[in-house]
């Protein structure tokens, strides 16, 4: 797994609020559980190189920020929310995963493998839609 390197193909726009297109953005309690997540992943297919780690200092500095600096700003949908609320969970020392799942297959593989995982709080992002998939995720089997 790699630390988080966000590119500007990360940020809307508009106000530069993260959206990761193409991406789930998946937050447990722990690094321990993040790291446990990431193994399940590699168990699945998915690629060490292409998954990142999120502390919860760069969910505070590289996500939240754009929208606690810029609460003035108007949001065109839920991402300053989603933001917002990452943040008070990054407050509680949780961490994220950031996995590409460029094609519906590969959300359904990251689901799949992440079932029964202690998530806290997931979103895929696809092209103008944010997805929640907390409760696909943690359904047990």
């Amino acid at each position: 797994m790699k630390a988080f390197a966000p590119d500007s193909k990360m940020y809307t726009l508009l106000g530069g609020v993260f959206y990761p297109t193409g991406h789930i953005f998946i937050m447990y309690p722990t690094a321990e559980e993040a790291n446990d997540a990431e193994r399940r992943l590699l168990d699945a297919g998915f690629s060490g190189d292409s998954i990142s780690l999120l502390t919860p200092d760069d969910i505070h500095t590289k996500i939240a920020s754009a929208v606690i600096d810029n609460d003035h700003m108007p949001s065109a949908g839920t991402e300053a929310a989603t933001a917002r609320h990452y943040e008070e969970l990054a407050r509680e020392g949780h961490h994220a995963i950031l996995v590409p799942v460029p094609k519906a297959k590969d959300a359904e593989l990251a689901v799949a493998a992440l079932k029964g995982t202690n998530i806290s709080y997931a979103q895929r992002y696809r092209l103008l839609v944010i997805e929640d998939i907390v409760g696909q995720a943690n359904e047990k089997n």
